[in-house]
């Protein structure tokens, strides 16, 4: 396609660049007229200029600042000084001498993992440019006294995105990656990075939905989602799963997983290596997985409740005429998990003790300390969130994806930007990246009383402030015995704030926090050798106690887990295979309702 002028830099082609534009060219008018032709059909949606309402936080924070001039001129003499002293250090380098840095990114920032932004004095002095105007900024917004959590949360999330957007590695100009692929390719990356960016728009249908894996490199049910069983029973909200056994004998009691129906339940049976459910198998459990449906406007009328009275009761119903064992172990992660200790409080009230134990990953009860995601839940975002789901009567799975991945945008958003749509390359194939991409929709219904009463309100925590088919329930009444699984660096349930069910329920409790965040700290087989946990017999009220006495382990917690639960598996029975109980096959796992993508 091009050709070459000197050993390194390439000039393109004429011929084949003008072919290049002109086929862009087509496809941009192609998806701006459908755009627009989007656009004035749904005129009649809600066109506040502001629908997150960020402005009203951020004028009361600016209101707040001018009262105080003097600290805020102590912040612009602290920065001054900064700029000041790298301006000087910078002159340093570029006389050939040596050179403190004034300030350095985390270890964890990979914007600057390219050798030339500590190398080249230029892209040096660009980097802590942006690091000291990022730490200015963040300080200011997080220093202003007065302001409310909320407004001052949503503050310091906004400005976040802001500085993250900013960042130079985001722009040709000051990327130093960029700009050497672009004199080697003679620009043929940003022609690339054009062409990903209209396929990625014309994806979204005129949203901008960025492809962040090779979505043809997995398939669910042959290299992901591949461990080997049957769907036993189904009804309108999901399907049950049945595993087929690899030992001789089992544990008695089965072990029943409820995942959040917020994504789909093969996070936890990506690839054999990496698979929970197959290493459950392997330890030789009878594992039975909820897999909910993919939701369309015909359900949007299923509550909470529902997903209570069709999901978790209904399959303890299933599993006891499967095995003819009426007692089982049941594991709960993040949404799921607060359906499971929903249904306990239910079951406690009624006297049902089915449930032997219970285990959450990384599941909040108490969502008074809610993280970021709290950013979105207030009364104009929600009645905006109610508005859209009502004429659908559900919303969609990209607007959940979205928020989502704000909360990583360096990691979910700007990093595919660079490497898409600035360097011209194809995503990486990635098992957990095509599971965040298979988005799933909720119902209305469901979701609105979810957000409102959970997350608005935390009715959830106190006693009697949810009631579920008539019953009003109660966390204090459950004394299943239970194992908490959290993760230090979560961002969607924080785990300090997963802590407090230690202090709600009353039957024991064993309480482990994992390293890492709320995917990778789950899912962490012992094979991997990766990450650490720690664990205290003691539960203090407060987290930070129960860190300060816990005892660090290196690798994965599962084992520890497993030692756990077999405390309460009954003993031994011979291995059962789906469709030998009392449950027909209906079809093979993984099933059809894991299959609906919306993408």
């Amino acid at each position: 396609m091009a050709e070459t002028q000197g050993p390194d830099v390439k000039f393109p082609d004429p011929v084949e660049l003008s072919r290049a534009m002109a086929r862009i060219a087509e496809h941009s008018q192609h998806l701006v007229t459908e755009f627009l032709a989007r656009q004035a059909s749904d005129g009649h949606a809600n066109a506040s200029a502001d629908p997150l309402h960020i402005g009203n936080a951020f004028l009361e924070m600016t209101t707040r600042i001018m009262a105080d001039p003097v600290k805020l001129v102590q912040a612009q003499m602290s920065l001054w000084y900064d700029y000041m002293t790298l301006w000087q250090r910078t002159t340093q380098r570029l006389m050939g001498q040596e050179a403190e840095p004034v300030i350095i990114p985390s270890k964890e920032d990979r914007r600057f993992k390219d050798s030339a932004w500590d190398e080249n004095t230029v892209f040096d002095f660009i980097k802590q440019s942006y690091l000291l105007t990022a730490r200015f900024l963040q300080a200011s917004v997080r220093d202003v006294d007065g302001m409310d959590d909320k407004s001052a949360m949503k503050v310091d999330f906004y400005t976040r995105q802001f500085v993250d957007a900013m960042a130079p590695s985001n722009f040709v100009m000051t990327n130093p990656e960029v700009l050497r692929a672009t004199m080697e390719s003679g620009g043929e990356n940003l022609v690339r990075g054009l062409e990903h960016l209209l396929d990625d728009l014309e994806r979204g249908k005129g949203q901008l939905s960025i492809r962040m894996t090779d979505y043809d490199a997995f398939q669910v049910g042959k290299n992901i989602a591949s461990t080997p069983g049957k769907v036993v029973f189904q009804n309108d909200l999901m399907q049950l799963i049945q595993y087929s056994p690899t030992t001789v004998q089992v544990l008695r009691r089965p072990l029943m997983i409820v995942p959040p129906w917020i994504n789909k339940y093969y996070i936890l049976d990506l690839r054999p290596k990496n698979s929970f459910i197959k290493w459950a198998v392997d330890q030789g459990i009878t594992v039975f997985m909820v897999s909910w449906v993919n939701p369309d406007e015909e359900l949007s009328a299923k509550s909470f409740e529902d997903y209570m009275a069709e999901g978790t009761l209904a399959a303890l119903d299933q599993i006891q005429l499967a095995t003819g064992t009426p007692e089982v172990n049941a594991i709960g992660y993040c949404l799921g998990g607060t359906l499971l200790a929903s249904t306990l409080a239910y079951m406690a009230a009624k006297g049902d003790e089915r449930i032997t134990s219970a285990t959450f990953f990384t599941t909040m009860t108490d969502f008074s300390e809610a993280g970021e995601l709290s950013v979105f839940i207030d009364e104009e975002q929600l009645q905006m969130l109610e508005e859209k789901m009502n004429e659908k009567g559900y919303l969609d799975g990209s607007t959940m994806a979205a928020s989502f991945n704000m909360l990583r945008a360096n990691d979910l958003i700007w990093s595919f930007v660079v490497n898409n749509y600035l360097l011209g390359k194809d995503p990486f194939p990635f098992d957990l990246l095509y599971w965040n991409s298979d988005s799933t929709r909720m119902p209305a219904r469901m979701h609105s009383f979810y957000l409102r009463n959970m997350y608005q309100k935390n009715l959830l925590a106190q006693p009697g402030g949810i009631s579920l088919k008539d019953q009003p329930i109660d966390l204090r009444l459950i004394k299943t015995p239970t194992f908490m699984l959290s993760t230090r660096e979560d961002h969607i349930a924080p785990w300090k704030s997963t802590y407090a069910a230690t202090q709600i329920f009353s039957g024991p409790v064993k309480f482990v926090l994992s390293a890492s965040g709320h995917i990778a700290g789950v899912v962490n087989p012992p094979a991997a050798d990766k990450y650490c946990y720690w664990t205290n017999t003691k539960l203090p009220k407060t987290p930070d106690a129960w860190l300060e006495a816990a005892k660090q382990s290196p690798g994965s917690w599962w084992p520890e887990w497993f030692k756990w639960l077999q405390k309460h598996g009954g003993g031994k029975v011979e291995a059962r295979i789906p469709g030998t109980g009392g449950l027909p096959v209906i079809e093979d796992a993984p099933g059809s309702y894991v299959a609906v993508r919306i993408t």
